[in-house]
């Protein structure tokens, strides 16, 4: 039944895995565009991890001052207290004083670690915005090729419809202004005949009644 399971297991990854190829073959740029946005997530990620880290690392810097500032206070009653003669003031002062002393500084031990954390968790967020802008740069030059690629491919679609027919649609646009132009020469021609007729008639009547030269 074990083996049942995980071969049906290891076929859905399978398939999953198949599917995203394909999508990724038919769309690669939004493939890319999800992968980033997954990265822009792990990054903020890692960001709100290093926000935490400072608030760790003050909150140890209070603690250990607390705990400096009692073991201090605690010395001072220790001292009040034995020059009154209260021994069990004074052993209860010293005892204080002592687990102050040790919290202090099991304290400022853990404020080194999480500075040290703190440190290599800046580093590794850095590391991470640099090699997420150098993908959005790369995904800009992917794009501006892509667009070259479509543009090429869409002009040389209308350039040749078909292999062996090259320029057919601008040879056939060349056919169809000149038709137009043909049909509007005509049209103009036809409309203004009529008044070009009237327009010689006039001239030569009116030579025909200038009276000639004695």
């Amino acid at each position: 039944m074990a083996n049942l399971f995980t071969r049906l297991k290891d076929t859905i990854s399978a398939d999953f895995h198949d599917a995203l190829d394909q999508k990724e073959k038919k769309n690669p740029i939004a493939m890319l565009n999800q992968y980033l946005r997954e990265s822009e997530k792990e990054t903020e990620k890692v960001r709100k991890l290093v926000e935490r880290q400072y608030r760790l690392k003050d909150e140890f810097a209070r603690e250990y001052q607390r705990a400096e500032d009692m073991a201090g206070k605690r010395k001072h009653q220790a001292e009040i207290a034995q020059n009154a003669g209260e021994e069990a003031m004074v052993e209860f002062a010293v005892k204080e004083q002592q687990e102050y002393e040790a919290r202090a500084e099991r304290l400022k031990q853990s404020r080194l670690e999480a500075m040290e954390q703190l440190e290599v968790l800046e580093q590794k967020y850095e590391e991470m915005k640099h090699k997420l802008k150098d993908m959005h740069l790369k995904r800009m030059d992917l794009m501006g090729r892509e667009n070259i690629a479509r543009a090429h491919h869409r002009m040389n679609q209308v350039i040749e419809d078909t292999a062996d027919k090259p320029y057919s649609r601008f040879s056939e646009m060349d056919r169809y202004i000149e038709d137009l132009e043909y049909k509007v020469n005509s049209s103009y021609y036809r409309n203004t005949f009529d008044s070009k007729v009237a327009q010689l008639e006039k001239d030569m009547k009116d030579k025909e009644n200038i009276p000639a030269q004695s």
